[in-house]
């Protein structure tokens, strides 16, 4: 039977980047001070044709349900007369989900919670340090969101489960899909290097998550960026694990040790994208594991709409730790299918996954897409995740601050749940689909 998602889920979805890139309405501003507050609210419907098993509760049948949350809150940012400039950030959090819960069965309807979750302060040195580049020195502390590359490793500490596992000892107030809460509760980063050119990252990285097994790491980046691409190695040294909520792979991951080497860029061709991540990781008491992948993309810029095209490959090993991934460059990254990577699995390990995406832009404002995968099982004793899915989805700036994204899913499992897969009651074809609307000002 496939492992519980509390052994190996690090189930982090959707970050609205597009929609939450609009600026923050200014409340006050001169030559050496501003103060900024911003509102995020994000609202989804959804419905699956089939369940799934993970969380232990559901049966055979359908669900449907509506996820949202609204962040609020203040930024600031402050001149310091010559040696940089002092910022931070405080904002609180509303989230639920409402309804049967989500298809997996890890929230149940019943969420709702208001809590902080920007607190952060952090001092930029601007051009004390010339040669590290304007903002050499970057240090900050606080709770805050942590992104690595692309999220191969860590885009934030997003998991966000709710009562309808554990008896709801993981609860974290609902929005399990649009994960709602993205930041790590404890952190100490210091940024060293300009935009360009060498530079590194130094982080202490603590979570308050139940469901990570509040884990606490140090993190270590070095990186080389140009203009053709970013080069990089990654070391993530995870210094302990809460025992009363890990899981036996959690367990593992104290004193677990990961290295990654990753690349991403054009290497100066135009209109070509290229991406590649390898990462072990060291554990003390069982064997080695690794993931990697290779993606290359190519947009089609003289043609009518710029059609984008893609193919990734990916491996994860049999009892990979998929430590903290998450929502990095859209659909697909890191949630391999909206119903296999949120519901189903394989959640990126004990698997082989393909993927192939198409995309157009009809309008300046409007992105359509298409996103199919093959998933195959590394060792099956383990539990069945083969399967395919294809994904079809629209992406609407209808105003420079609301987005509109709908989306249909079509996935069929090899097997279900009876056979040792995670689909109750058959292994038929899912119609998935969900709309989401976002907004920021």
């Amino acid at each position: 039977m496939p492992k519980s998602p509390l052994l190996r889920i690090s189930t982090l979805a959707m970050l609205i980047s597009a929609a939450t890139q609009a600026g923050a309405y200014e409340l006050y501003a001169d030559d050496d001070s501003h103060l900024n507050a911003k509102v995020e609210a994000v609202f989804g419907l959804f419905h699956s044709e089939e369940n799934y098993a993970l969380s232990g509760r559901l049966d055979e049948g359908s669900s449907s349900w509506r996820e949202g949350y609204i962040k609020y809150g203040l930024s600031f940012d402050q001149s310091l007369a010559g040696v940089g400039t002092a910022y931070g950030a405080f904002g609180l959090l509303s989230s639920g989900t409402w309804g049967d819960g989500d298809a997996a069965g890890f929230t149940d309807g019943s969420e709702r919670t208001t809590k902080i979750e920007d607190a952060s302060l952090g001092w930029r040195s601007g051009k004390l340090f010339e040669a590290l580049g304007e903002d050499g020195i970057d240090l900050s502390f606080g709770r805050q969101n942590i992104v690595v590359g692309d999220g191969f490793l860590i885009d934030g500490d997003a998991l966000n489960l709710g009562k309808g596992v554990a008896d709801g000892e993981f609860n974290r107030g609902g929005a399990y899909y649009l994960a709602a809460r993205k930041n790590f509760d404890e952190t100490a980063v210091l940024r060293i290097g300009g935009k360009e050119g060498w530079r590194s990252d130094l982080m202490w990285l603590k979570s308050d998550n139940r469901a990570q097994a509040k884990s606490e790491m140090v993190v270590g980046t070095l990186e080389h960026v140009a203009e053709a691409g970013t080069v990089g190695l990654t070391y993530v040294d995870v210094t302990d694990v809460d025992e009363e909520f890990a899981s036996p792979l959690q367990l593992e991951r104290d004193g677990m040790k990961t290295y990654s080497l990753r690349a991403t860029g054009n290497a100066g061709v135009e209109n070509l994208f290229l991406s590649g991540e390898y990462a072990r990781q060291d554990k003390q008491d069982t064997d080695n594991e690794d993931a990697w992948y290779l993606e290359a993309g190519w947009t089609f810029a003289d043609v009518a709409w710029k059609p984008y095209v893609s193919y990734r490959y990916s491996r994860f090993s049999e009892n990979y730790d998929t430590l903290f991934y998450g929502f990095s460059r859209g659909y697909g990254t890191w949630f391999q299918g909206e119903v296999a990577g949120n519901y189903a699995g394989p959640f990126n390990t004990n698997s082989r996954i393909q993927n192939v995406s198409f995309k157009v832009s009809p309008m300046e404002n409007l992105n359509v897409g298409v996103l199919l995968f093959d998933f195959n099982t590394i060792d099956r004793n383990l539990g069945n995740t083969d399967g395919h899915e294809v994904d079809l989805y629209a992406e609407w700036g209808v105003t420079e601050n609301i987005m509109i994204m709908p989306l249909i899913g079509l996935y069929e499992p090899d097997k279900s749940f009876e056979n040792g897969g995670t689909q109750l009651g058959n292994n038929d074809r899912n119609l998935y689909s969900q709309i989401v609307f976002a907004t920021s000002f």
